[in-house]
C-alpha cells in the first residue's frame, strides 16, 4: 500500500506507518524486516527515502541493522523511567513487576583519587569503598555498577550483598540521598561490561554517571552505571523557561 497520502516529507510518512506496523504486530519484536528493495517497493517510495527513514528509526532504537544480515524490529525496553526521577535500580526492577538480585563482583577500599578527592571534598588519607556488581530482573544481567563512597559514611559491618545502596545510606547510615547531577552517555561494544551483560556484539549501552547527594548537600555517593539501551529507556521533562 502506497503512503503518498498527506503534504509531509515522505520519509517521515514511512517512519510513521512502520511505527504503526510494529505496533500492530504487523512486524514482532527482534523480526527481521523485507529487504530494502522489497519494503521500498511495498510502501511505494525511494530506498534512498527509505534509507533516511531506516537511519532515524535506528537512532531512535526502534530498529537495529546488522551489516550483512538485515534490520530487525528492537525489543521493546522493559525498563522506562524519567530521568528527572531519582529511582534506584532495585526500585526500577520492582516497578516493571520484575524480582531484582545482585552478582557481587568485588569490593576494595582505595586511596582517593584526584577526581575523588574533588568530588567528596575528601583528603589524600580518606578511604574510598569502591563496589563492583551485577544487578539482575528474574536472574538475567541489566545493568553492572560501579560505586564508590567515602568510608567515614559506611557504617561498621556494611554489607556487601545488600542490593541497594540508598537502602543502606538511608537506614544504617542514616545518610538520606535526595538529589543527583547525572552524565548520560551513549556506548557502544564494551570489552569488560557487554560480556558481563551477557550484550550481543550490536547491543548499546547507556551509561548514567551520578554524583549523588544528601539533605544537607553533601556528596556521599559517586555510580557509574552501565545499562543495557534494549531493556532500559530513560525520558527527560523539559519545560521552557
Amino acid at each position: 500500500m502506497s503512503i503518498k497520502s498527506d503534504s509531509r516529507h515522505l520519509y517521515l510518512q514511512v517512519i510513521d506507518r512502520l511505527k504503526q506496523d510494529i505496533e500492530e504486530g504487523v512486524y514482532k519484536e527482534r523480526e527481521k524486516l523485507p529487504s530494502e528493495f522489497d519494503l521500498a517497493k511495498q510502501l511505494g517510495v525511494s530506498r534512498a527515502t527509505l534509507r533516511e527513514a531506516l537511519r532515524i528509526l535506528e537512532e531512535e532504537n526502534v530498529i537495529i541493522r546488522r551489516h550483512g544480515v538485515g534490520t530487525f524490529v528492537n525489543a521493546k525496553p522493559l525498563f522506562t523511567s524519567g530521568i528527572e526521577q531519582l529511582n534506584s535500580v532495585t526500585d526500577m526492577i520492582l516497578q516493571a513487576g520484575m524480582n531484582p538480585g545482585t552478582i557481587f563482583l568485588s569490593s576494595s577500599t582505595q586511596f582517593p583519587g584526584e577526581e575523588d578527592i574533588r568530588r567528596f571534598s575528601a583528603s589524600k588519607e580518606e578511604g574510598i569503598v569502591v563496589t563492583e556488581r551485577v544487578r539482575t530482573a528474574n536472574g538475567e544481567p541489566v545493568v553492572y555498577c560501579v560505586d564508590k563512597v567515602p568510608v567515614n559514611i559506611l557504617p561498621e559491618g556494611f554489607s556487601h550483598q545488600e542490593e541497594s545502596l540508598f537502602s543502606i545510606l538511608e537506614g544504617q547510615a542514616g545518610r538520606r540521598i535526595t538529589y543527583a547531577v547525572t552524565q548520560i552517555e551513549p556506548l557502544g561494544y564494551h570489552d569488560k561490561v557487554s560480556p558481563i551483560l551477557e550484550c550481543e556484539p550490536e547491543t548499546a549501552l547507556l551509561v548514567l554517571k551520578q554524583l549523588h547527594f544528601d539533605e544537607a548537600d553533601e556528596p556521599i555517593l559517586y555510580s557509574v552505571n552501565y545499562f543495557k539501551a534494549d531493556k532500559f529507556s530513560f525520558r527527560v521533562l523539559r519545560k521552557r523557561p
